[in-house]
């Protein structure tokens, strides 16, 4: 498998969750981790890129990086719910699949 099917595989896998849970999560846990309003501000910017992309090529090198230096690399904190940590592991995976 190519590195583009891989993905959009993971893309197609996790993308409509996180759609759901990242606005959750940045109402939730925004005041108590700031941080997460900068990762719903860039995963909004990688929605949007996605979306309009259709099937050329991404550019979304910036956004990933800035994604694992707010994120310490998606280390998730300890006090957050099931809910963050998936955001967190679900973007993982899609950064990984983009980097494969």
């Amino acid at each position: 498998m190519n590195n583009n099917q891989t993905f959009n595989s993971v893309k197609e896998k996790h993308f409509k969750t996180l759609e759901m849970f990242v606005p959750i999560v940045a109402r939730v846990h925004g005041k108590s981790h700031p941080e997460f309003y900068e990762v719903k501000n860039i995963f909004d910017v990688l929605a949007k890129k996605l979306k309009e992309s259709e099937s050329q090529e991404l550019e979304l090198d910036q956004e990933f990086a800035k994604l694992r230096e707010i994120t310490k690399n998606y280390t998730v904190p300890d006090d957050v719910c099931e809910s963050y940590e998936a955001v967190y592991n679900m973007l993982a995976e899609l950064d990984k699949a983009y980097h494969a």
